[in-house]
């Protein structure tokens, strides 16, 4: 694994790599952990061998110490442990009795730069089951709740961008209203101009308070490509405002009303997504049976959403889903963005978090879904913890494609990008070029 130099972007784009900011990272450094199973998967009860080295180009460094900690992800370390590697690699153990993963983590601090390197092992994946369990008024709490939105009308408002749009793709912004009167959610919305009746992609979003943009690319292979927001606020502004409003009012929205099923904020974002749908269905250009949800964290939990509660899915497009079993840490192990549980000491109304959480959670979407999926992750995520992708992940009971890159953490590779796009493309049908 190459070490790569942390940028200060947002939480959940950040990487499993990272350096101190205070310096520029020597780039001839390389901090290395390295499992001694290629495809970094063991059974329960295995060991997992981590080799662990620190190198400048390509020689020991001598002097440094590092530190290594062992244990189930996001949890406490098993052990810590700090080791001379001045006369080459070091070996550190790792195992599980239960189905789960095991990280090894790594620091070391060269001329005052940190640079931190993990790999973590999996034990058993597909043997992990959910700590989440489903209320048995799950589905008529969600159908009663698209059904109350969809007494409130759309009233679409497009503006066509014209500094956005080419010769032969139409780009808007567009609001529409939500679950009531007045209560938007606005997008950027790519049109083929040419005649015709196409496929549409709904794009639901990763969390965060930014613009979105509109994808031309997509609407020139012939499908209509609808990227939205979930705050009710315009997604063509100046970063300024987002950067304002991420560091104000909406800071903690993934907690606002959470003790509330009905005040929780994301009643109305996973609404929303269906009322998105409303929308595109709505449009004439759109040929009204090819649609694809896609989405990636955040928006990966709110496409499994769309998938089990908008029956006019025929696909999803989820990269590391967060939302994701939510009482893993009530149950010794790891659970998904964002992390409710992970401190509960001194939590105020921890059951009434409980009780709405069991209506937000990935799990409980993914044993409602029936649609064809493709699902892709890596086991050195932080942010989405890969314990947490399996619990739902095992649950589905329809077509899926796993495409699992071990070394990767809360991002994409170039290689899963290109997977994820042939793959929306072949459901909705469209020639390859």
């Amino acid at each position: 694994m190459h070490m790569r130099h942390l940028l200060a972007v947002p939480l959940l784009l950040a990487t499993q790599l990272g350096v101190a900011a205070a310096q520029p990272a020597d780039t001839t450094i390389r901090l290395a952990v390295t499992p001694d199973h290629a495809d970094w998967r063991y059974h329960v009860g295995d060991t997992a061998r981590f080799a662990v080295s620190l190198h400048r180009g390509g020689r020991p460094i001598p002097g440094v110490r590092v530190r290594v900690a062992v244990g189930p992800e996001r949890m406490a370390p098993v052990r810590t442990d700090t080791h001379d590697l001045s006369h080459g690699a070091r070996m550190v153990d790792g195992t599980l009795a239960v189905p789960g993963f095991v990280r090894a983590t790594a620091t070391a601090t060269v001329n005052g730069v940190t640079y931190t390197e993990r790999a973590t092992a999996a034990f058993d994946p597909q043997r992990i089951a959910p700590a989440t369990t489903m209320p048995s008024d799950f589905l008529a709490f969600w159908q009663r709740a698209i059904a109350e939105a969809r007494r409130v009308p759309l009233a679409p408002v497009m503006t066509r961008l014209a500094e956005r749009s080419t010769a032969d793709v139409d780009v808007y912004h567009v609001s529409f209203q939500n679950q009531r009167v007045g209560s938007r959610l606005y997008g950027m919305l790519s049109v083929p101009s040419r005649p015709g009746r196409y496929p549409a992609v709904l794009v639901v979003p990763g969390a965060g308070v930014r613009p979105y943009f509109p994808s031309v690319a997509t609407a020139r292979k012939g499908v209509i490509h609808l990227a939205i927001g979930i705050h009710g606020i315009p997604v063509d502004r100046d970063s300024l405002l987002y950067n304002e409003l991420r560091a104000t009012a909406l800071q903690n929205y993934m907690r606002a009303g959470i003790e509330d099923r009905d005040l929780y904020y994301y009643k109305r974002v996973f609404v929303g997504v269906v009322r998105a749908g409303d929308f595109l269905f709505s449009l004439p250009q759109f040929d009204g049976t090819r649609y694809v949800v896609q989405g990636g964290s955040q928006g990966g939990a709110l496409a499994m959403f769309a998938g089990a509660l908008d029956p006019r899915v025929q696909a999803v497009a989820v990269s590391h889903p967060a939302m994701s079993d939510h009482f893993g840490y009530l149950h010794g192990r790891a659970s998904g963005w964002p992390h409710v549980f992970a401190d509960t000491v001194g939590m105020q109304a921890m059951r009434e978090k409980m009780e709405t959480l069991r209506y937000y959670d990935a799990v409980n979407f993914a044993r409602l879904l029936r649609v064809p999926g493709i699902y892709a992750f890596g086991f050195n995520d932080t942010t989405v913890p890969p314990t947490s992708v399996y619990a739902a992940l095992n649950l589905i009971d329809a077509p899926k494609e796993t495409v699992i890159a071990p070394e990767t953490g809360h991002t994409n590779t170039p290689a899963q990008s290109a997977r994820i796009t042939a793959w929306v493309l072949e459901q909705l049908g469209v020639p390859q070029r």
